[in-house]
């Protein structure tokens, strides 16, 4: 597939330990597009030089408006594929290939499956996910999407989904689903959702959102 119709989307936040390496290893695969979301460290810089497509917020606003950002210069820059990847370090970028074939062979959306979750609402939410519409690990930050999907839904999040609003919508309209799995690499640096009983609320809000949303 032609590198330029994939759009690879990293919210990043004071990630300029792992940036860089991220942005070279994926960029084989696609434009990697970083939203620099109010970094206080060199992260934009270092995406910049990286090569990627580099999109900044002023001020943090959060995961999924940082992640709505990337998807709107994804398909403002004309990508078919959007694939969503962490920028601490979790996904191995090989596995981008793996994700394209799937779409490739027909998928609408891929969701990646972790080989562990951290949190107790983690859990739940998959639990919930799996028994409604058999997806397993709804929460995992590697995701790809055609980009007619998030089209017809006409934006990536607008409720604080923790990156699942465009995935439930297209499971709800009935798109094809595929799901991989794979091991996740340790960490580098804090937790994407913040403490314990914050990140777990916010778990559960989402979920309990997207049993009532669309």
């Amino acid at each position: 597939m032609d590198r330029s119709r994939v759009g690879i989307v990293i919210p990043a936040l004071n990630e300029s330990a792992t940036i860089l390496s991220i942005v070279k290893a994926v960029g084989i695969y696609g434009v990697p597009i970083v939203v620099d979301d109010g970094s206080t460290d060199t992260t934009a810089e270092l995406a910049f030089r990286g090569g990627a497509v580099v999109v900044s917020h002023e001020n943090n606003r959060g995961y999924d408006v940082a992640l709505d950002s990337g998807f709107k210069k994804a398909a403002e820059l004309g990508s078919e594929i959007i694939i969503t990847v962490d920028a601490d370090g979790q996904h191995d970028p090989a596995l981008i290939q793996k994700f394209m074939d799937a779409i490739d062979a027909g998928a609408d959306v891929v969701v990646g499956i972790r080989s562990r979750r951290q949190r107790f609402a983690e859990h739940c939410f998959a639990w919930y996910a799996n028994h409604r519409f058999g997806i397993k690990d709804p929460l995992c930050g590697m995701k790809s999407y055609r980009t007619a999907v998030y089209r017809e839904l006409g934006h990536f999040d607008s409720y604080g989904s923790i990156g699942t609003e465009l995935m439930t919508f297209a499971a709800k309209k009935g798109y094809r689903l595929s799901q991989i799995s794979f091991d996740v690499r340790e960490r580098n640096g804090r937790p994407r959702f913040g403490k314990v009983l914050a990140g777990n609320y916010k778990i559960i809000r989402a979920m309990m959102l997207s049993m009532w949303r669309q």
